[in-house]
């Protein structure tokens, strides 16, 4: 499990807490300096027939946009750059993380940095809720037209499930990406074990390796899935902020 392991490479102390630089904000920078370049070179001379990096770029951002089209609505153009910045980091930090022989670290793999995301979403959630209908915003968590004693433990569930929202969508992609990550360690590890048994070296090691270059590819597919996941969960709950569903 060294895999997960949080290594200090600058420690910092400010006002008695440990801030320090670890290899986890090492690539969390990464992710951002690969997001910023992939952006510019996307973006930094538009055509009117788009070369590869913009049509990507242009692909990805359409597609954020459309699915807040289908969650929220109209009114839901206006969170397209932040459910997109969310969705492009969360899914340059999952593919980083499967680089081979770097030392890549996968900050989504630690609770901590997804459990942030989710409380930012949460945060964004509420305000929207409250800035666009104000205490009319509890109204999300009464169901109409229900016989009141009734409707009083219908709404303290709905409060209930409300509050975890950030811990059921950072766990989703921490425990995802933390068992995948496993996964791929112990097939390697069959596959050195295996390869040097018996008198055949490297024939016992040839069925680990194969599933092991199949869950590579699973682990790519549950990457861009679970950032898919993320941003959709996050366009629902900002549904409800701004609909009151």
């Amino acid at each position: 499990m060294e895999q997960f392991e949080i290594v200090k490479i600058h420690p910092i102390s400010a006002m008695g807490y440990d801030v320090s630089f670890t290899n986890s904000s090492l690539w969390m920078l990464v992710a951002m300096i690969a997001i910023a370049a992939f952006l510019f070179i996307g973006t930094a001379k538009p055509q009117l027939v788009p070369n590869r990096a913009q049509a990507a770029v242009e692909y990805l951002y359409d597609f954020v946009r459309k699915m807040l089209d289908e969650n929220v609505g109209p009114e839901g153009r206006r969170f397209v750059p932040m459910i997109f910045s969310i969705f492009i980091f969360v899914l340059a930090c999952n593919l980083l993380g499967l680089i081979p022989w770097v030392g890549a670290f996968t900050p989504t793999s630690h609770v901590a940095v997804t459990l942030g995301l989710a409380v930012l979403v949460f945060v964004m959630v509420c305000i929207v809720g409250f800035a666009k209908h104000g205490l009319h915003f509890f109204s999300l968590f009464w169901p109409k037209d229900t016989f009141f004693p009734l409707a009083v433990f219908v709404a303290a569930i709905e409060f209930l499930s409300f509050l975890s929202r950030p811990f059921t969508l950072a766990i989703r992609l921490f425990a995802n990406m933390t068992a995948g990550h496993v996964l791929l360690k112990v097939f390697g590890t069959f596959v050195v074990a295996l390869g040097s048994f018996g008198a055949l070296p490297y024939v016992f090691g040839i069925l680990p390796l194969a599933v092991n270059v199949a869950l590579s590819a699973l682990e790519v597919l549950i990457a861009v899935v679970q950032a898919y996941v993320f941003a959709l969960l996050a366009s629902i709950y900002l549904n409800d902020a701004v609909n009151l569903h």
